[in-house]
């Protein structure tokens, strides 16, 4: 009896992943009701022409809207905002199911010690990788990618450059005979270090002190917009702005626009060209 239970409750849960999967990705889905079962069809391909459609059981819709994961309006049913993340979960172990609804895993490829490797890559990570979903009234990104690639870029040799503050304590012994900026100071670090210190100094000269403390914050401290305006007295929704225009000069710097290849003009005054006949050969 319990056996039958327990399969009995995973099936229900797998009818109601399908179910809201299916809804989530052919919306609007349109719901016709029946007596024991209902059919689903996608609005999309009746106007298209295929008009195929699958049976649902009414307890798999009563519990997924019970859920809070779909909303019926007259015969046509949609998926809520939970239901991404319930999807998410739903398809990992359940001891990350917590942790997966709050990923966006992306793949990328990285080098790894001269070899490059597809690597999975959570876009939720950073403060950087958050503001890169904003959209614009648009719809089109808030930040471009060439801007995202100068914050990411800025990340890195912030990095490198060792500039981190440290969060542990530093348990190597303290001598009597260091000096300040001799041992554990610039003296320690190595020439791809100091590298990076100026590249990042020289980025912050080129996004001016205006704009390069923002760049600073999210990019490098990897603090949120939120936690940003907060600190610096800003209006809602204003770091967004200041961010994109402090990355859009920093990709200039990494990246200069070519120069015009038009050919330059010389201009003179009347008669400044001498006659053919002045001309002695």
């Amino acid at each position: 009896m319990r056996e039958t239970d327990a399969n009995g409750a995973r099936a229900t849960q797998k009818d109601i992943v399908r179910f809201v999967r299916y809804v989530a990705t052919h919306a609007p889905v349109r719901l016709m009701r029946g007596e024991a079962a209902m059919m689903l069809a996608s609005k999309v391909d009746d106007r298209s022409g295929d008009n195929a459609s699958r049976p649902v059981a009414c307890a798999t819709v009563d519990k997924a809207r019970s859920l809070g994961l779909v909303i019926v309006e007259g015969d046509t049913v949609r998926a809520t905002a939970e239901a991404p993340a319930f999807l998410r979960r739903a398809f990992v172990d359940p001891q990350e199911a917590f942790l997966e609804q709050h990923r966006e895993i992306q793949t990328a490829t990285i080098a790894v010690e001269g070899i490059r490797q597809a690597v999975r890559v959570n876009q939720l990570e950073s403060p950087l990788g958050a503001a890169a979903r904003l959209k614009e009234k648009s719809g089109q990104p808030l930040l471009p990618p060439e801007a995202i690639a100068a914050g990411e870029r800025l990340h890195a040799d912030f990095t490198r450059a060792q500039l981190q503050p440290r969060l542990t304590m530093e348990y190597a012994p303290r001598l009597s005979t260091k000096t300040r900026g001799g041992a554990g100071g610039t003296a320690d670090l190595c020439d791809t270090a100091l590298a990076a210190r100026l590249r990042v100094g020289r980025a912050m000269e080129a996004i001016g002190p205006e704009l390069c403390g923002v760049a600073l914050d999210v990019c490098c401290f990897q603090k949120g917009l939120e936690i940003v305006e907060r600190e610096r007295q800003w209006p809602a929704r204003s770091a967004k702005l200041m961010l994109r225009t402090a990355l859009m000069a920093l990709s200039r710097h990494y990246a200069p626009p070519k120069p015009d290849a038009r050919r330059s003009h010389a201009w003179g005054a009347e008669g400044y060209r001498p006659d053919a006949g002045d001309l002695v050969f």
